[in-house]
């Protein structure tokens, strides 16, 4: 099947906009400017419609991407159709760096997760290009290590704590990731993904956090979650220890 990544807008609008947005991504930002033009011809300008496949697991690691806008879903399934939400990639972020950084096949499915727009770099373009570019290559350390933090979180709440400790942690998690403003703790994400991301029923996160939007803890809108307050969720994700009605 075709990859959605190949519809492509027109030539012309992609390369009036791609040197500009690279400029302001945070990876690539600090690159020259003679760098940044020479990225600049290697990047492949695509806009996604919510649910298109970018790649699944297994499939050849060929190519990097960079988030422009909106967000991409990299997750897992199983041959009995549940699934695993491992991470949120949104804008200013990359993904498929692994499969590109080593030469193997992807480990996970990405998804559009809304209607995006994404930049994809060719491996054999990108591998001689990082080479001659030191300080880009230790952003790509840092970012494998930050992968790697958010990884073990994950697997650590996962594995050793309740249902309030896991969900109090993944919302917290979630706007540490986006940086989120304390007048504006808006994370967009529905009560399914989340139950995928912290591997219990859509109807017991559900329940939870209606037991915390009447405490004011948290605000329920359509697709989004809202935390009001920060500390009473903090304090569940590090005790993890209490009953689900707590």
């Amino acid at each position: 099947m075709t990859s959605a990544v190949e519809n492509k807008v027109a030539p012309q609008a992609a390369t009036r906009s791609t040197l500009s947005v690279l400029r302001r991504h945070p990876i690539f930002c600090d690159l020259g400017p003679d760098a940044l033009e020479q990225l600049c011809r290697y990047a492949k300008h695509s806009r996604l419609k919510r649910g298109a496949s970018i790649f699944s697991k297994g499939d050849p690691g060929n190519s990097l991407f960079a988030v422009i806008s909106g967000t991409v879903k990299i997750s897992i399934s199983s041959a009995d159709g549940r699934s695993a939400i491992l991470n949120l990639i949104g804008a200013g972020e990359i993904f498929g760096e692994i499969a590109v950084l080593d030469g193997q096949a992807r480990t996970a499915d990405a998804t559009a997760n809304t209607n995006c727009e994404i930049f994809a770099i060719d491996r054999r373009d990108f591998l001689p290009f990082v080479a001659g570019q030191p300080a880009l290559a230790m952003k790509f350390i840092e970012l494998l290590c930050t992968r790697l933090r958010w990884t073990s979180d994950q697997v650590e709440q996962v594995i050793l704590q309740n249902l309030p400790g896991r969900l109090a942690g993944a919302l917290i998690r979630l706007t540490e990731k986006y940086k989120l403003a304390p007048a504006c703790r808006t994370i967009t994400i529905t009560q399914q993904e989340i139950s995928e991301m912290v591997g219990m029923t859509r109807e017991s996160i559900n329940k939870q956090l209606r037991v915390w939007a009447a405490r004011n803890w948290v605000r329920l809108e359509h697709g989004a979650i809202v935390v009001l307050d920060t500390a009473p969720l903090q304090a569940l994700a590090e005790a993890g220890s209490v009953s689900e009605s707590d």
